[in-house]
């Protein structure tokens, strides 16, 4: 199983916890694309074409399946299967800004 670490502020961390908040967001970036998106089932594509890997409601090719979530930098942890990488505008009241984001939709909690 490849695991997705990613601290989160108190706030976020106990909306996801509580089963209130079910995506995570992550800024359109080169750092973050190349970390959460697998690359080679989409350059093997024909017709390849970088700029339009931006389509919006499509599901992308991730590395990992499952996220942990850690509270800031402590050892306080949780696990959920990811089910699916998109990119989108998430909801503003989930922390999302008002742009397109690269979204983590979260699963089940994975209990050790």
């Amino acid at each position: 199983m490849k695991i997705l670490d990613l601290p989160l502020k108190k706030q976020w961390y106990q909306m996801i916890e509580s089963g209130i908040k079910n995506e995570e967001y992550r800024e359109i970036k080169p750092y973050w694309t190349n970390r959460l998106i697998d690359w080679k089932p989409i350059i093997n594509k024909p017709g390849y074409n970088f700029p339009a890997f931006k389509v919006l409601n499509k599901d992308y090719p991730t590395k990992y399946n499952a996220v942990r979530f850690r509270y800031g930098y402590t050892k306080r942890t949780m696990l959920f299967k990811l089910n699916r990488l998109s990119i989108g505008i998430g909801n503003r009241s989930w922390g999302a800004p008002d742009y397109h984001v690269l979204i983590l939709h979260i699963g089940e909690r994975i209990y050790d």
